[in-house]
């Protein structure tokens, strides 16, 4: 499947709301935003956003903001992913973490974030920390108003922009979609082990453990 990258200068002309959540995923209204008006957002309103008295993460498509969708509880597993990744990735100086708001520029004019990423040294010139690396690893944590079409949308952008790896984790189910293309999908449940691949070798989580963070009690 083709992407095609959309000019930045270039506002996209929508002829009707519906048309317009379509091309989005079929996403709740309340997480499109209209200021500034769809099809003329741009990378530095994603900043401003972040940024703003009363913070909004938003990802930017084809000049529309869209808030990304959050929640407690996936709060709580992306936090979990954070700790565990560091953990592994910082005494063998593999790369970076990035964590909920930090945004990555796919192409001019697409913005996605990542409930987490991580970026190895490898992807980086010089290995220095550009201002928006392309991830080798991405994850994403479902919310409720997260949509089917939405994250096939995400994944696409993803791979077109070669991160290599996708991790989509589902609190309701308990399991997690490991993506190595946008066509290629292992389906994970509570038995099993998830693993970094060729991404981050040796590296693995108990999903039994990893789901169980959400019934932990004091």
């Amino acid at each position: 499947m083709s992407t095609v990258l959309q000019d930045p200068e270039v506002d996209e002309e929508h002829d009707s709301l519906a048309e317009l959540v379509e091309r989005l995923g079929d996403i709740p209204l309340n997480r499109i935003r209209l200021h500034p008006a769809p099809g003329t957002a741009t990378e530095d309103d994603v900043i401003i956003a972040l940024e703003a008295p009363r913070k909004r993460i938003c990802e930017l498509i084809d000049g529309v903001l869209v808030e990304k969708a959050m929640g407690y509880r996936e709060s709580v597993l992306a936090g979990v992913f954070i700790e565990l990744l560091n953990a592994w990735v910082r005494p063998r100086n593999l790369g970076l973490v990035s964590t909920p708001d930090g945004t990555i520029r796919l192409w001019a004019g697409r913005v996605r974030i990542p409930d987490v990423a991580f970026t190895s040294w490898d992807r980086m010139p010089g290995r220095k920390r550009p201002p928006k690396p392309i991830p080798d690893l991405a994850v994403e944590v479902l919310s409720l108003s997260n949509t089917r079409r939405e994250m096939q949308l995400k994944l696409a952008d993803y791979f077109t922009a070669n991160v290599r790896l996708v991790w989509i984790v589902d609190p309701q189910t308990r399991t997690v979609k490991v993506y190595t293309s946008q066509s290629e999908m292992t389906l994970l449940s509570e038995n099993d082990t998830l693993d970094g691949g060729d991404v981050l070798p040796g590296f693995s989580i108990l999903m039994a453990e990893l789901f169980g963070e959400l019934d932990r009690q004091g």
